[in-house]
């Protein structure tokens, strides 16, 4: 089964995926599982629980797995200039 093109591969990258990444790559598999991109107020405690989670376990799955021999073929968004860019635009701090 292929993987959703949006869901960003962090194992290998160097320097290693940072937490910010990770938490970006979480809250992209839990809007895409969900369906919801802005959640409601009704919705906002579970969607962030959801996230917290998924960050969580993205975090040790990464630390237990062995180093890969290639980094990924892609680059993640967030070192992405256009990306940070557009994270400076809006007043944000580039990862």
């Amino acid at each position: 089964m292929p993987m959703c093109r949006n869901i960003t591969e962090l194992r290998g990258l160097e320097p290693a995926a940072t937490p910010a990444e990770i938490e970006a790559a979480a809250r992209q598999y839990v809007r895409k599982v969900s369906g919801v991109t802005r959640p409601s107020e009704a919705n906002v405690a579970a969607f962030e629980a959801a996230v917290a989670d998924v960050t969580a376990a993205t975090h040790r799955l990464l630390d237990a797995l062995p180093p890969r021999r290639q980094p990924p073929k892609t680059v993640p968004p967030l070192r992405r200039p256009e990306v940070q860019a557009r994270i400076a635009a809006r007043g944000g701090a580039p990862a």
